[in-house]
């Protein structure tokens, strides 16, 4: 989790909870007593009116909330229609992240008759269903740069192994596939989900290179002199 999403979540847990005392946060949050104490002492130097001291335990004066968002209708159809088909598309965690982020948007709103994430008339639908189960993985893949090793069939049904450093995920009207620096070929290669055998991380991490990141890719391999290659 990354420390901005877990700030946020700190403050709804302390907005919720009352009392919190440190251990207890960070047996929640899956972290050490050390870094709540930092994640605390960060939100009190950023002027959330929180009280309390290591020891005792922590609660948020009431009468604190975060501010609300404004959107426009045309926004907020925008929000719909993207949440809608990261439901019908996403595998089961992005699905759920995705139901999550309509309550967060819509507990932020300001006005509660204009709560119209939820009810607005725009829906995305998939011919293929929802994404498989390693979509979660090369996405976790790609946030924490590990290398992934996958056995991959090309449209002839030839089966090779291949080590690839993953760099984006697509999803598309029929189906997702995700593009990588492919070490076998010592170059970017895009792989179909549905064309993966199998697909698993090897323990090893790659840095950011020039040449091979997604920057390059996107360069080299999607635009083209200003044209879609």
């Amino acid at each position: 989790m990354r420390r901005a999403e877990r700030l946020f979540r700190l403050v709804s847990e302390l907005r919720s909870r009352g009392v919190c005392r440190a251990q207890d946060l960070a047996d929640h949050f899956e972290i050490s007593v050390r870094t709540v104490y930092r994640d605390i002492g960060h939100l009190q130097g950023s002027g959330l009116p929180i009280e309390g001291e290591a020891g005792v335990g922590y609660m948020l004066r009431p009468g604190f909330d975060l501010p609300a968002m404004t959107f426009t209708f045309d926004q907020i159809d925008a929000l719909a229609l993207g949440l809608s088909f990261v439901e019908a598309a996403g595998d089961t965690a992005l699905a759920d992240a995705a139901r999550d982020v309509r309550a967060k948007i819509e507990a932020s709103l300001p006005d509660p008759a204009d709560r119209r994430l939820g009810k607005a008339p725009i829906f995305a639908s998939r011919r293929e269903g929802r994404a498989p189960l390693m979509a979660g993985t090369v996405r976790r893949a790609i946030r924490d740069r590990a290398i992934v090793r996958i056995a991959y069939r090309d449209a002839e049904g030839a089966l090779s192994e291949r080590t690839v450093r993953p760099l984006a995920i697509w999803a598309f009207t029929d189906g997702w596939l995700f593009a990588g620096w492919c070490e076998m070929r010592r170059d970017f290669r895009a792989f179909r989900l549905d064309r993966i055998a199998s697909l698993e991380p090897t323990g090893n991490r790659f840095e950011e290179e020039p040449g091979r990141n997604l920057e390059a890719y996107l360069r080299d391999r999607i635009l083209v002199g200003g044209r879609r290659a």
